[in-house]
């Protein structure tokens, strides 16, 4: 699978996993079970732990705030995670890691508890393992379909017992937008579940329409966002630094089907084409690699927290030319400034960056601000359900559920 060879290489510098509990792959997933779900609403779990926040604007770091799961919010997110796991094999076990699917949901899901309900599923993803093999010719049509039943198989179970009625956003990245592309094809369109889905957001794996246009391609009746209160839509885009298209047979933001192009749609400002002031959050402590070295994010001295939140260090534009399809990123430089003027987010190891995979690790994190405020927009006048609709918690936390482990400088989750 072309679309899934790239994520190899960014996992390499990352720890070796502890061997795993054997897992019967052929055993179907309970969801009804709580701790099958990474998050589930008003539980103790990793969606629930509050994430210290500094401001940093160009004069350095500013507000601290505390950002937690809102009381009643009216809409609820369904999130699958990108590709993270190293577990021993081709899919993954249903242990969570600390460094790996908690970090994962903390960093690109956690927040949208500020306005939605967080679901959060564990499945048995194609892990790097699988995503090594299918690099040298392997077939992993087999994990891919075990990966696509476990999600499938969570939603039925979420819609059943968990949704009662309520609308809903659909969040993903890289394999899990993956996902979440066959979910909405397969079971979401032409559905009466379809009249309740505000967005689906899932960047980080193209999504094909015809050139110059907004619907058709991977999707049959689902059209792409194109103002900012648009309901029913889909928000997706590859994120590229100024001076990196995409190379022809890019595996983002390249088409490889005659006449399509690559969804992009700019969160900050759906069907614009201009340069638009990106909100983003931004993990200060990461330690991935970055193009010209460790990033000092101010004068002052280390991040006071672990996220840093910029509402003008960077600027995005779509651009959709040909079969090229993306987000174009440029960093805002400003004179005197106490803060950086670069960030990361190229998939690299021992200072080699791909150029064919853009920004592809921070394609949620340089938008985050911008995407929260677009659900804000579609929910707005949907009446929270009263409390009695809604399923009780079991307040089972979920297996290895430490939230200081995953809030530290673990490693990147975005890639697949």
């Amino acid at each position: 699978m072309r679309i899934l060879s790239f994520a190899a290489a960014s996992f390499l510098a990352l720890p070796a996993p502890a061997p795993a509990q054997p897992t019967n792959l052929q055993s179907p997933v309970d969801y009804r079970k709580d701790a099958n779900w990474l998050c589930l609403p008003g539980r103790k779990d990793i969606c629930a732990v509050p994430l210290a926040t500094t401001d940093l604007p160009a004069t350095g770091y500013a507000a601290r705030t505390t950002a937690a799961p809102a009381a009643n919010p009216p809409v609820d997110c369904f999130f699958v995670y990108p590709t993270i796991s190293h577990d021993p094999g081709l899919n993954s076990d249903l242990t969570p890691s600390d460094s790996e699917e908690l970090y994962a949901t903390q960093n690109q899901f956690a927040r949208f508890g500020a306005v939605c309900r967080t679901f959060a599923p564990l499945y048995r993803q194609m892990t790097v393992g699988a995503v090594v093999v299918a690099d040298i010719g392997a077939d992993i049509s087999g994990p891919a379909r075990l990966a696509y039943t476990d999600v499938s198989r969570a939603w039925r179970q979420y819609l059943a017992t968990r949704n009662a009625g309520r609308p809903f956003v659909l969040i993903g990245h890289s394999q899990g937008s993956l996902m979440l592309q066959q979910l909405l094809a397969k079971e979401i369109e032409g559905r009466p579940e379809a009249r309740r889905m505000l967005l689906a957001i899932i960047p980080g794996f193209n999504v094909l329409v015809p050139q110059g246009k907004l619907v058709g391609g991977t999707f049959k009746s689902t059209p792409l966002c194109s103002r900012k209160s648009e309901s029913g839509c889909v928000l997706a885009w590859s994120a590229y630094r100024i001076n990196n298209l995409p190379p022809q047979g890019a595996l983002f933001g390249y088409a490889d089907q005659p006449g399509m192009t690559v969804a992009c749609t700019n969160p900050a400002s759906p069907g614009a084409t201009g340069w638009t002031n990106l909100d983003s959050y931004w993990n200060g402590r990461s330690s991935v690699e970055v193009p010209g070295g460790p990033i000092s994010w101010s004068s002052q001295g280390p991040p006071p927290t672990t996220f840093l939140h910029t509402t003008d260090l960077a600027s995005g534009r779509c651009i959709n030319d040909g079969p090229r399809g993306y987000l174009s990123i440029r960093t805002n430089v400003t004179p005197g400034a106490m803060r950086t003027d670069r960030i990361g987010g190229e998939v690299g190891f021992l200072g080699f960056f791909l150029p064919g995979w853009g920004m592809h690790l921070n394609d949620i994190a340089v938008v985050q601000g911008d995407l929260i405020a677009r659900i804000r927009d579609v929910s707005a006048g949907v009446a929270p359900p009263t409390p009695a609709r809604l399923r009780p918690p079991s307040w089972q936390a979920p297996p290895s559920t430490s939230p200081t482990a995953a809030a530290s400088s673990a490693p990147s989750t975005a890639s697949r």
